[in-house]
């Protein structure tokens, strides 16, 4: 069996560094041999495309998409070399300018539109590189989806199967047996009918692709019924909905937040960690016997279990899944400041440099908490999205350590989500900054 492409989330970054070399050497031949210009340009380039989308191209994007976006990048571009060299009084042969643009558009035209049909004939020819779906639903949008996927191979999916409760002997089964169907053959992606489902059968495979991890698009039989926090596209004339964008599925925003962690990471440990561990790990070690780190398995991106760091700030007890009270007898002397402080939680830079962990993020919850409440809180499910941070949103506003009433799980829960659906490096900065305040000006249930 064919396994399904592991390596698809390198495909965009691969294009940029692509992209970004063919510019270097082409203004490096026309226009410049000055390393600083050129790399003046290079940046240009990489918030050009990031303002403008010019990289979310998909599998479903067509062909007139991609040749739009590059028409409008390079005309931009273009501009804002224009302006650059002007700025900097620079000369400017108009001729040699032009032959330079012309030449860029060709060369990335040929070289994008070529890829684009060989990842088609390459998925056509192997089948790799694949997307399991299932349809919910039975009618004339459904159908011609439906065809979409058969028909059009080169675009990545392969079409398992549909169910519905109308009388059809080619159906799955019905709408209730989707869900199990889903599970057990690792479904990638849910298409439902807005036309068929009720109101109460959508929310819950709303809930359910959430806490399973599936990507859920509707097909509505009414452009006019998707709000801002749904997004149109069109698999050939078939409209489909996208009920959640998250920004750091985008490897390029991905690898940014990466690159970023580490570096932050690697800041804190060789500048703070590498004194910090041997002076209160002695302290530590002096008051109650027992290691320096305490390491605890928690839920981590997709629900996988990682092993989280901290100080011990805790004597040796039998109770480590249970959240730290008020007054909490197991807490050390020195534990009550660490915990205070937030100090106990900088090891967890370790959890960040080897990519179990995030700088900012939902914080890993307890497997315990995960079984209190991923069936009962909205969404909740929904954190494990993205890796979890030392730090959060939730946090930053006040909502950590101890749960004490529904309202503590809910309001965190929403402001994990708020973060996930609106992630932003500037917003990784805002929370870091509000962090920090946080912590000198002392937090109530920071125990």
């Amino acid at each position: 069996m064919i396994k399904k492409g592991r390596f698809s989330y390198l495909i965009r970054p691969a294009l940029y560094v692509l992209d970004l070399a063919i510019i270097s050497l082409l203004s490096y031949f026309f226009l410049t041999n000055n390393l600083i210009h050129i790399a003046c340009f290079v940046t240009f380039w990489f918030i050009l495309s990031i303002s403008f989308s010019f990289y979310e191209v998909y599998r479903f994007t067509k062909l007139i998409r991609i040749v739009s976006l590059l028409f409008k990048q390079i005309i931009l571009f273009a501009l804002a070399i224009l302006s650059f060299l002007y700025l900097i009084k620079s000369e400017i042969d108009l001729f040699v300018f032009l032959k330079f643009f012309i030449l860029l558009f060709l060369v990335l035209y040929f070289w994008r539109i070529s890829l684009f049909f060989l990842f088609r004939k390459y998925r056509s020819i192997t089948g790799s590189n694949y997307k399991k779906v299932v349809i919910i639903g039975a009618n004339q949008s459904t159908k011609r989806l439906q065809d979409f996927f058969n028909e059009e191979i080169g675009f990545g999916y392969r079409f398992m199967g549909f169910f519905t409760d109308i009388v059809d002997k080619n159906k799955k089964g019905n709408v209730k047996d989707g869900f199990d169907y889903i599970l057990s053959d690792n479904i990638d992606e849910v298409y439902c009918s807005l036309k068929e489902l009720s109101n109460s059968d959508i929310k819950k495979f709303i809930e359910f692709c959430d806490a399973n991890f599936k990507t859920l698009k509707f097909i509505p039989d009414n452009k006019d019924l998707f709000t801002k926090n749904l997004r149109l596209n069109y698999y050939d004339i078939t409209p489909v909905l996208s009920l959640r964008e998250i920004p750091l599925d985008d490897p390029l925003k991905s690898v940014l937040k990466r690159g970023f962690d580490i570096l932050f990471a690697v800041f804190i440990i060789c500048f703070v960690l590498s004194w910090l561990i041997p002076i209160l790990g002695l302290i530590i070690v002096l008051e109650s016997k027992g290691p320096i780190f305490f390491q605890q398995n928690r839920p981590g991106i997709k629900e996988k279990g990682f092993l989280c760091y901290k100080f011990r700030s805790m004597t040796i007890n039998s109770r480590s899944e249970e959240s730290a009270t008020r007054n909490d007898a197991r807490v050390t002397r020195v534990g009550k400041f660490i915990r205070r402080t937030s100090i106990d939680e900088l090891p967890q830079f370790f959890n960040v440099l080897f990519g179990s962990m995030s700088v900012v993020g939902p914080r890993p919850h307890l497997w315990r908490q995960n079984e209190m409440y991923g069936t009962k809180i909205s969404k909740y499910m929904v954190r494990h999205y993205v890796k979890p941070g030392i730090t959060g949103l939730a946090q930053a506003r006040g909502y950590r350590g101890e749960i004490q009433t529904r309202d503590d799980i809910v309001n965190r829960t929403k402001y994990d989500i708020f973060y996930i659906e609106n992630w932003s490096m500037l917003l990784d900065l805002n929370i870091i900054a509000q962090t920090i305040v946080n912590i000198f000006k002392g937090e109530e249930k920071a125990y």
